[in-house]
């Protein structure tokens, strides 16, 4: 698949991360790819904004999975893997109790733990533009 969203201003990170949603019909497990400060953890709290979770959305960075549920009753796990010092620590943390679980499963930094992935999944590769608008390539 490939699909591409742009996102010209902060402001319409709502409206895109609304759009994108279809897609998450299909496939529960998405890998958003980018350098740092592109906007991944602002997407996907947009993203779980819109799929109803309430209350704060934030980067489990030190935690490496935050659990969310949305307004229907789906489970929604964030997992932010920057600080993971080897895959081993996904290992330990039961990778394939959630990874396969049928829930949601919005990775940031999914390099760190490449070998562990599902292969039925959608990879996101967030990219700021040089008038800082961002674009959402989706492989």
């Amino acid at each position: 698949m490939n699909q591409t969203f742009f996102i010209p201003t902060e402001k319409d990170i709502e409206s895109t991360a609304r759009d994108f949603l279809s897609l998450l019909r299909k496939y529960k497990v998405v890998a958003f790819y980018g350098e740092m400060g592109v906007g991944k953890t602002t997407f996907i709290k947009a993203l779980c904004r819109e799929m109803g979770v309430e209350g704060a959305v934030t980067s489990p960075s030190f935690a490496l999975v935050n659990e969310y549920e949305g307004n229907e009753g789906e489970v929604i796990f964030h997992f932010d893997f920057y600080r993971l010092k080897n895959v081993a620590e996904v290992f330990d943390m039961g990778y394939e109790d959630y990874f396969y679980s049928d829930h949601y499963c919005l990775i940031e930094w999914p390099e760190k733990v490449a070998d562990v992935l599902p292969d039925y999944r959608l990879d996101v590769r967030i990219e700021e533009e040089e008038d800082g608008s961002r674009t959402l390539n989706v492989l």
